[in-house]
């Protein structure tokens, strides 16, 4: 797959490509919300420190530049809303994602996912899979929405996030 451009914009929400300076609203963002996302995201189980932001933006910078994924914030109403990234795979993409509670609710995530999907398969992704916890029903909501296929379920890698059954559902769009 060719890679993507570094932002998008909708009149509602932007996708923008991480960037070092976004560290103190990520750490904000993350810390606002960890009750929230460590119900499904082991990473902010135990809090999010300005160590974990700056990693994560390093690596994310990293994984950019060599195709492995290609990680944006979602930014609405002028502040970081949540995440969403292209991950490679085998013939084609793996999308995940996550919004702050007070994004959700909204279809914010399901436009983005949306915009994604299409542009993946416009820069040659042979499909597009997007796996969440099968527990968290709101996460499965945008895969439905959009026209995705329950394709599988698969066992989680251990540990997972205490709301977490361990076992993914899988969803997947074939390109048109």
């Amino acid at each position: 797959m060719e890679t993507p451009a570094e932002s998008y914009a909708r009149d509602e929400f932007s996708l923008t490509r991480w960037q070092t300076a976004d560290a103190a609203d990520l750490l904000a963002t993350v810390a606002g919300s960890l009750e929230h996302l460590g119900a499904w995201l082991i990473w902010a189980t135990g809090g999010y420190t300005a160590g974990d932001a700056e990693e994560f933006l390093q690596r994310t910078r990293k994984q950019w530049e060599t195709g492995e994924t290609h990680d944006f914030a979602v930014r609405a109403d002028g502040t970081i809303a949540g995440a969403v990234g292209l991950m490679a795979r085998e013939g084609g993409v793996e999308i995940g994602y996550w919004l702050t509670r007070d994004a959700t609710g909204r279809g914010l995530m399901t436009r983005a996912v949306s915009l994604l999907t299409d542009e993946a398969f416009r820069l040659g992704a042979g499909y597009v899979e997007i796996k969440h916890d099968e527990r968290n029903v709101r996460s499965g909501a945008v895969p439905a929405r959009l026209g995705f296929t329950k394709a599988d379920v698969e066992p989680m890698q251990a540990p997972w996030a205490p709301s977490c059954s361990g076992t993914y559902r899988v969803w997947r769009k074939e390109k048109p």
